[in-house]
């Protein structure tokens, strides 16, 4: 019996590549039939790149399906919402004006969900961006113009569940969110205390972001410019960084654990690359002007590079949508108004990008 079972480990060891023949031609041998199947399945798992499509349609459909899927997904939950809460999303929604704004709508939707596609992202990262995004103007509605929280939630669930499932579906995890075992620096992703500690510190730098926005120059800002507004009572008692809210406190550590995922993560699981070699091996005393020149303005390791063109795009999306959604959808807001209060949410997401991008580094 125990030479019958040291055969098959001998035959694996020493020859991988003649496993699939062993287990082809060996129908009695258990363990000979078993240990073949994992090697191939361990090694699938690992081959596999973050970003590869996992669908066996033509590549050019993909996009487009995301696309599609995506639309199809919001119509159909905002339609929800909108009968669950009997329209009281309607009662404070903006009219639009001609199909210049609805066209307008439409296609920045599309280059979101391009910039998504094309720079890699995953569905984890797609859900982290529409919640950092859609979440600001959701909670202006929530907290100055009486929509009930659990509306504004269904609405933000709705915007993330949209861009999560197609991506989803037509792409597999990246190894920063799969937490695969060859994973760089794998146990700050896995790690429950690192998670807790650096969800914390992103929510506190939104919190203390809008709270220093409200002491600072908020309110005056929605008196003039948001005409239609019940009221700007939260803003004048946001005496400290917790709002005495705590609805906006949750909404805060929401956007402090969307914001880990999407920035801290990635950072912190990318690999040593060549470059980051000679950026450490630099010499300003013996080196060329050139060299000079490419390390000021290039010498930085793929960790801070990573950190940097996330902190950009969170920034982009989570301006550029806010602006949108305040001065087309909400009634009386005008767009000088909409453009500070996209202000304050793209510094929050800059200072939380410096934050987890230092966290995150070597």
């Amino acid at each position: 019996m125990a030479r019958v079972k040291s055969a098959p480990r001998q035959s694996t060891a020493a020859d991988e590549g003649t496993a699939a023949e062993s287990t082809t031609t060996t129908a009695a041998g258990k363990e000979v039939t078993m240990r073949p199947t994992s090697t191939i399945s361990s090694t699938t798992t690992l081959s596999r790149r973050p970003g590869g499509p996992t669908s066996k349609l033509p590549r050019a459909l993909h996009f487009p399906l995301v696309v599609v899927l995506s639309m199809a997904l919001s119509a159909l939950g905002y339609s929800t919402v909108n009968q669950w809460t009997r329209g009281e999303m309607a009662a404070v929604a903006r009219t639009l004006e001609g199909n210049w704004e609805v066209s307008v709508l439409a296609g920045w939707r599309v280059l979101e969900l391009a910039l998504g596609w094309f720079a890699n992202f995953d569905s984890y990262d797609l859900a982290a961006l529409s919640i950092l995004s859609r979440g600001p103007s959701l909670y202006l509605l929530s907290a100055f113009y009486g929509i009930q929280p659990q509306t504004a939630g269904a609405c933000l669930a709705v915007d993330a569940i949209s861009n999560f499932l197609p991506f989803l579906l037509l792409r597999p995890l990246s190894g920063a969110h799969a937490a695969s075992p060859s994973l760089p620096n794998r146990e700050l992703v896995v790690d429950k205390t690192i998670q807790a500690y650096t969800t914390l510190l992103a929510g506190a730098v939104y919190c203390v972001t809008l709270s220093t926005a409200y002491m600072a120059f908020l309110p005056r800002i929605l008196v003039v410019y948001f005409n239609d507004i019940p009221t700007i009572e939260p803003a004048y008692s946001a005496t400290s960084f917790l709002f005495v809210s705590l609805p906006t406190v949750g909404l805060c550590l929401l956007f402090g654990l969307a914001a880990r995922t999407f920035i801290f993560a990635p950072t912190a699981t990318t690999g040593h690359v060549p470059s980051d070699d000679r950026i450490a091996e630099f010499d300003p005393a013996s080196a060329t002007l050139g060299e000079t020149l490419w390390w000021n303005f290039l010498g930085y390791t793929a960790q801070t590079k990573v950190a940097a063109f996330r902190t950009a795009v969170l920034m982009f999306i989570a301006g550029v949508n806010t602006y949108l959604q305040c001065s087309l959808t909400v009634r009386g807001v005008e767009p000088y108004g909409a453009a500070v209060y996209a202000s304050v949410w793209v510094l929050a997401a800059f200072l939380t990008g410096v934050g987890l991008g230092v966290v995150g580094t070597d």
